[in-house]
């Protein structure tokens, strides 16, 4: 069949509703298509914690943080380390994006009715001096609601755009071509796959019930990454900065996010740039309660916790939870440790451990200020839930049973009693003084002159063998995939461009698959909280785009 429209946005997720909603929002009509059910509707933001990157917020203000564009911009340069010809364009869009994050992003979300956790998070904390990456302030700000609560407006724009005509919903529509005429993108042709009741998340099927073929005037890609195909992943793995790709890794993102449509594109003419940078967690657990195949939750460590490699010997400088995602990562593939080890106690867990997604944290995902509060009285209960089922977890009241513990976990007898009690001791000998000459601790002690993490995020210093702060607990962690940071390159209104590097007219890209904006906008490091801001940035600029040449 063939349908005219004003436009096609391939991929429901958060950049393709936004790009919807600002296209239709100009009166001009928009097909959205996605290879999933109507269930998936939101894509992979659904499932995230709905963390925010906003730059001199007034949450920042009223927790004392003095932040600025200028502060922010240094932050991100030393931490993107951009260094290569093809940066030209990643680097325009992150200067732009800063400027979105200081200027009308909140105001922008805000008219729209999204709200924020009053205590602002300091996610990549660096560690490696001024000039180095990361956040010299906290700038982490959780979405009341989480992922579901980023999403709610955008999908109320969508639906109501939905029921004045102008937005059509084509669900388990695979698109494997883009259409050209002349060298420019007309349409889209694909598969329609058969109806599927799966959960969402949940692997659904790929039967081919029929074809489409549908044509416009402008074409939109916001199809996602690529973390859920670990082919793919191992194939641009970089083996020369990181090591070769660990044999074991477990999945942040369902089956479907696999990088199909980025080929698709990449046949059609458009450029892919930088697909050697990813960013994958080193704080990946196996979901005791998986939604999809290999299903790995992040833990969102405080940084307290003592991380041990296979060996038991404590990871070197800057190698601290939480502090550069990176330098840990790259540590431990080049090393080439299939997992490592969190050491905490009781007392550091209640504090200090939070799981990322909106199923993990079902208090801020449900508006509920009494289960909020809760949190400073014991373990969260999804925390709970891991630590009793969790294979993951080992929790002894001695450390030699902690110690056998460890090694039944995994098989094997790597870890020694000496070395990881020489490791514990040392560490706690440096607490019988307000001072010392350990740096993560020095760490720790900084991090609670911030009143957001000396109330709900960071525990007081205190020795790990302290009997009065509960059982001893190891966690085993794994290289979690998540997101890609290189991607179709655009220029500055989201215009796919050619190995030229001329836009491939009629064609559009948003989101993760562009990179967050540009084929990369983040270089090789995360800032945290600009993945959703990126998807929601590069989705108005793209939408706005289409919207200024088609608008009725």
């Amino acid at each position: 069949m063939t349908l005219e429209t004003g436009a096609i946005v391939v991929g429901a997720g958060l950049a393709g509703l936004v790009a919807a909603a600002e296209i239709a929002d100009a009166g001009v009509r928009v097909v959205l298509l996605d290879q999933e059910g109507q269930q998936n509707l939101g894509g992979q933001a659904f499932w995230s914690f709905g963390g925010l990157f906003f730059v001199d917020s007034p949450e920042q203000r009223r927790l004392g943080i003095r932040d600025s564009y200028e502060l922010a911009a240094s932050d991100w340069w030393d931490t993107a380390g951009f260094d290569r010809p093809e940066d030209d364009w990643p680097r325009r869009w992150a200067a732009a994006y800063l400027e979105f994050a200081a200027g009308e992003k909140r105001a922008w979300l805000h008219r729209m009715g999204m709200r924020w956790f009053p205590a602002v998070g300091w996610a990549e904390r660096g560690g490696q001096g001024a000039g180095g990456p990361g956040n010299s302030v906290p700038r982490f700000h959780v979405t009341w609601g989480t992922g579901p609560g980023v999403l709610e407006p955008f999908l109320r724009r969508v639906q109501e755009h939905v029921q004045a005509g102008r937005i059509e919903l084509r669900f388990r529509h695979r698109v494997t071509a883009l259409t050209l005429r002349g060298g420019t993108v007309v349409g889209v042709s694909g598969e329609r796959l058969e109806d599927d009741g799966a959960a969402r998340g949940a692997r659904s099927s790929r039967v081919v019930s029929g074809d489409f073929d549908l044509s416009a005037e402008a074409v939109v890609v916001t199809s996602g990454g690529i973390g859920g195909n670990h082919e793919l992943v191992r194939r641009h793995w970089p083996a020369d900065r990181l090591g070769p790709a660990p044999e074991f890794m477990v999945s942040g993102v369902p089956r479907h996010v696999d990088g199909f449509m980025r080929e698709v594109t990449q046949q059609a003419g458009g450029r892919v740039i930088n697909a050697d940078r990813m960013w994958h967690y080193t704080e990946g657990l196996k979901n005791w309660n998986p939604v999809w195949e290999n299903h790995g939750i992040r833990v969102l460590p405080g940084p307290s916790s003592l991380w041990l490699d296979p060996s038991g010997v404590r990871l070197p400088f800057p190698n601290y939870p939480g502090f550069d995602t990176l330098a840990s990562l790259t540590h431990i593939t080049r090393h080439g440790y299939p997992y490592t080890w969190f050491l905490l106690n009781e007392a550091i867990i209640r504090r200090e451990f939070a799981l990322s997604g909106s199923e993990q944290n079902p208090d801020l995902t449900g508006r509920d200020l009494g289960l909020v509060l809760s949190r400073v009285r014991g373990v969260q209960a999804p925390v709970r839930a891991f630590m009793e089922q969790g294979e993951d977890f080992v929790v002894r009241r001695t450390l030699p049973d902690l110690v056998s513990g460890m090694n039944a976990l995994v098989g094997n007898d790597l870890l020694r009693l000496e070395t990881v009690e020489r490791e514990v001791r040392e560490r706690d000998a440096q607490l019988a003084n307000p001072f010392g000459k350990d740096t993560q601790l020095a760490a720790v002690r900084g991090a609670r002159a911030y009143l957001g993490d000396r109330l709900t995020r960071v525990a007081k210093p205190a020795p790990l063998l302290d009997s009065a702060d509960g059982p001893l607990i190891a966690v085993r962690m794994n290289i979690l995939t998540r997101k890609s940071l290189g991607g179709l390159e655009t220029d500055l209104l989201g215009r796919v461009l050619t190995v030229s590097g001329a836009p491939l007219p009629g064609l559009y890209a948003a989101g993760e698959v562009a990179g967050f904006g540009g084929g990369g906008l983040h270089g090789y490091r995360s800032l945290e909280g600009t993945f959703l801001g990126g998807c929601l940035f590069s989705g108005r600029v793209a939408g706005r785009a289409v919207a200024s040449i088609l608008k009725t």
